[in-house]
């Protein structure tokens, strides 16, 4: 009888396929800084919303007003979570008139696909 059937745990994938690995290495004390502070921003699910949204209009900006009959959320909703998107590194804004407009950093999320891939 294995450890496994024993226990009634199946058997670890990982070792049956190798160990995964940060592909940068262990972090620098900045570095977990600011990986800590993009990810936290992500952490909201309304925030995710905004930024899936945005984030899928590709090179485009995307005006505040958009955001909130898209998403059904209210304005003053917008503005915080988007406030905090920008604060982290996520998003430009660029005001126009009456209106803001957002787009994406694509280093921001190169910085975190980096991060993420376990080889």
């Amino acid at each position: 009888m294995t450890a496994s059937s024993a226990t009634g745990h199946a058997p670890s994938t990982a070792s049956s396929q190798g160990c995964c690995s940060l592909s940068t290495g262990p972090l620098e004390i900045a570095e977990a800084e600011r990986l800590a502070a993009l990810l936290k921003a992500l952490s909201d699910p309304t925030r995710l919303r905004l930024l899936s949204h945005i984030a899928s209009q590709g090179c485009e900006t995307v005006c505040a007003c958009d955001l909130t009959k898209e998403l059904g959320i209210s304005q003053p909703t917008v503005s915080h979570h988007t406030k905090k998107l920008v604060d982290a590194g996520l998003l430009t804004r660029e005001q126009r008139g009456r209106w803001a407009y957002y787009s994406v950093i694509p280093a921001a999320f190169a910085e975190l696909q980096a991060f993420l891939d376990l080889t």
